[in-house]
């Protein structure tokens, strides 16, 4: 089972790392293996890099929405909030890698010359990698080297490496992009207020209103900040969060369908299946065989 890395105590979401005390998630992914072949719009403080490997897929940061086709890829900077997803449902193929900047800190003067810089550039919050550009097309190659890495007894040691080297080449396409002044978005600040709340209680019952409260907004203004930065209403962003919180125990764990459904905050199995199936065309016990079979 996979375990979470826990760095700070903060709104950011949990990364599930590939390996213990090692903050690097590498894994390939499919847009069908989410919920209405969406990911759940979140945040951390691990910068994250995506290549695509075949398909296309959309890429939602900070409420603006980039095509991303076959061979190209993009760089999220730390904080920012982000999904991937199919506006018409079709399958994409892609590799995600998320990795942390503490990995980079080797000395106070690496931070501040180097990492900082890079972290605090608000004009920066991603980069779309094509492979016609020298230093992006680097940074496509770093990604799959670092994927085809996984396998090896040195993995943490040839990922770190991969790392510096990687972020040589983000250091260097940063320097084009003009730093401007910290700007405060208020809307995305209340936002991760009520991520957070529902991170924090997706077991619970909770309603509009407790969403609402948790961002001291109405619910109006609520609904209107939800489908701008997640395209989705607040409780169906709820339910979806459930739903991945249950295919990662479904994967991960021994644990009976059943027992998964009180888990993720779901009032019934019959329910909780229900719902599953028609976002995934499946049950909750058929989905995991055929995901334990790829």
């Amino acid at each position: 089972m996979q375990v979470e890395f826990n760095l700070k105590n903060d709104q950011s979401e949990k990364v599930a790392y590939n390996m213990a005390d090692f903050p690097a998630y590498i894994r390939k992914g499919a847009l069908s293996f989410y919920p209405h072949y969406s990911a759940i719009s979140h945040w951390h403080d691990d910068i994250e890099l995506v290549c695509i490997l075949s398909g296309y897929m959309h890429y939602n940061v900070n409420g603006r929405s980039i095509l991303l086709k076959e061979g190209e890829g993009i760089f999220i900077n730390t904080r920012q909030f982000h999904y991937g997803y199919s506006k018409d449902c079709t399958e994409c193929i892609f590799i995600c890698i998320l990795l942390h900047p503490l990995l980079l800190c080797s000395s106070p003067y690496i931070e501040q010359t180097y990492i900082i810089p890079v972290l605090q550039n608000e004009s920066m919050p991603y980069i779309v990698l094509h492979e016609d550009e020298t230093h992006e097309k680097e940074l496509l190659d770093f990604i799959n080297e670092m994927y085809q890495s996984q396998p090896s007894k040195l993995f943490a040691l040839k990922i770190q490496g991969l790392f510096f080297q990687a972020w040589e080449s983000l250091f260097l396409l940063s320097s084009h992009v003009e730093a401007k002044p910290a700007s405060r978005n208020q809307h995305l600040t209340l936002l991760k207020d009520m991520v957070d709340f529902i991170y924090k209680n997706y077991t619970e019952k909770i309603t509009l209103e407790d969403i609402s409260k948790a961002g001291k907004v109405g619910k109006t203004t609520c609904c209107s900040i939800f489908q701008k930065y997640t395209n989705k209403t607040p409780i169906s962003y709820l339910i979806d969060y459930r739903l991945k919180k249950s295919i990662e125990l479904l994967m991960t764990t021994d644990e009976t369908v059943s027992e998964i459904c009180f888990e993720v905050g779901f009032s019934g199995a019959s329910y909780f299946t229900e719902t599953f199936r028609k976002v995934f065309n499946c049950t909750p016990t058929e989905y995991r065989t055929y995901t334990n079979n790829i």
